[in-house]
């Protein structure tokens, strides 16, 4: 997932600088939900972590 957060920004910034601005728009808004569902999966994952690690 974190490929795919990646992928659609560097397409947002390649189409801003060629002046497509709905493409970079849009890619912009794809990479920036991507990003904060991979944040919160981390964020998770160590909680997760951080719980079984205190239990044992």
């Amino acid at each position: 997932m974190q490929y795919w957060a990646l992928f659609f920004l560097a397409v947002a910034i390649i189409a801003g600088i060629f002046g497509y601005g709905g493409i970079a728009s849009a890619s912009a808004g794809i990479a920036k939900i991507l990003f904060i569902i991979f944040l919160g999966l981390f964020a998770l994952a160590v909680i997760v972590r951080v719980l079984r690690g205190a239990s044992r």
